[in-house]
């Protein structure tokens, strides 16, 4: 097994097909297909599930998949560091976030990032849920990874770079207190729009509002997976959402009304690395993070 075989089979894993993998190399599909052919015949084993134009991992393929992801990651951390003798010029960084972080810190740490070090190809990836950040990260299918849960692995590492107040946001017109300090117990009085059960900013808000009142049962006007919506959804009198400072901030640029919770909200923002060197790349990021952290 050489690395140009495994990168094949995490591509077409990545891509979902043989034909997308390929143009994603790019290779021809013919050399793809016949690479990963020898490779199961090498292992003894398919890896994959022929399925038309689909293809579905095998047992085998599932156990192969992880380790395979780690050997690239490592090789490139290899190469990486070779080639920063004559600095970051070429390469590439993945990254995944919980959306709600992309808006801030991301973007400005990708901004700087990029004007620092413009051969870096950044990917942000999107997870499933903020348990799933970790995940990617101990997989190697991203380097580094930005959530709000702390995790519990001798195979990662973390670095907190701060908290991030989570703010209401109700609709135009509502009317507030002088204070404009929202009770909780008034927050549950409004048809809430949220993102779906175990997302970060829903766990938060049931979180608090289960310490104000563990009768307190909150009134669900909308629930969306698309979270681009959720403060159009507001503006258009829907309901109130819980919705972290940056993108609460922008929804008040647009008309809605924005207050603070009379006990806050927050959260910590945590990057997330394997443990072991970084490549470069990640290594750079890291400490323009840790800086701004520290101010």
């Amino acid at each position: 097994m050489d690395l140009r075989q495994a990168a094949y089979v995490v591509a077409v894993v990545d891509e979902g097909s043989f034909t997308a993998a390929a143009a994603s190399i790019p290779v021809s599909q013919p050399a793809l297909s016949q690479a990963i052919a020898t490779l199961e015949r090498e292992l003894g084993t398919e890896l994959f599930h022929r399925l038309g134009r689909r293809v579905q991992l095998t047992a085998a393929g599932e156990a192969f998949v992880v380790p395979a992801r780690r050997m690239l990651r490592d090789a490139e951390v290899a190469r990486a560091a070779v080639t920063s003798v004559a600095g970051l010029t070429t390469g590439r960084l993945d990254i995944v976030a919980l959306p709600t972080l992309v808006a801030e810190p991301l973007v400005e740490l990708v901004g700087r990032f990029r004007r620092a070090h413009p051969g870096i190809l950044v990917r942000i990836a999107e997870p499933e849920g903020a348990d799933a950040v970790a995940e990617q990260v101990r997989s190697g299918a991203c380097e580094l990874g930005l959530g709000d849960v702390d995790v519990a692995d001798t195979t990662l590492a973390t670095d907190h770079l701060g908290d991030q107040e989570l703010l209401a946001v109700l609709p135009p017109g509502t009317p507030l207190n002088a204070d404009r300090l929202l009770p909780i117990g008034r927050l549950a009085g409004f048809p809430l729009i949220t993102s779906p059960r175990g997302t970060s900013t829903r766990r938060l808000l049931a979180a608090a509002l289960q310490r104000a009142d563990p009768d307190l049962e909150p009134k669900l006007g909308v629930v969306t997976e698309h979270r681009e919506a959720i403060v159009p959804l507001v503006m258009a009198g829907a309901g109130a959402a819980v919705l972290p400072e940056p993108i609460a901030r922008a929804a008040a640029a647009l008309g809605a009304v924005v207050a603070s919770l009379a006990v806050p909200i927050s959260r910590p923002v945590i990057l997330v690395r394997r443990a072991g060197p970084l490549s470069p790349a990640a290594a750079a990021f890291r400490q323009l993070a840790l800086g701004r952290a520290t101010g």
